[in-house]
């Protein structure tokens, strides 16, 4: 195993990662299902599932938010953690879970379509109406 590149958790601390590998910039998604499951908006940075290493994981749940993909969470204090393509891939984290400093940065926005009604996106940063192909999120800095 490399060096720990980042490391995070939840709220209570019932989850608790490393991640041994550089981190790509964060992308903030806009879709219904983010919205709904923070309350706003998630932005998240992206690993390679063998990079993902648990400390502890006894709170963590996955939930299949839909056919494609699931959402982890801490059981315990609700906190989003993770989002996983069910066809494999990278394990998308969420920003605001990794401990500071990052030393990361915002690239982009995805499913700016879905935006709420409630915000406007004037960072000037790339905007996309849907998805990207995962093979197009920049890698990491």
């Amino acid at each position: 195993m490399s060096e720990v590149h980042a490391t995070g958790g939840c709220l209570c601390g019932g989850v608790r990662y490393e991640i041994y590998q550089r981190l790509r910039p964060i992308v903030v998604c806009h879709c219904k299902q983010c919205r709904r499951t923070s309350g706003y908006l998630l932005g998240f940075t992206g690993c390679e599932p063998e990079n993902l290493k648990f400390v502890s994981e006894d709170e963590l749940v996955w939930y299949a938010s839909s056919k494609d993909g699931r959402r982890g969470f801490c059981h315990k204090c609700g906190s989003s953690l993770f989002w996983k393509r069910e066809s494999g891939g990278t394990v998308d984290v969420a920003a605001g879970s990794l401990d500071e400093p990052t030393g990361l940065r915002t690239a982009e926005h995805i499913f700016t379509d879905f935006a709420g009604d409630y915000y406007e996106i004037t960072d000037g940063l790339r905007q996309h109406a849907e998805e990207r192909n995962q093979d197009e999120i920049p890698g990491p800095d």
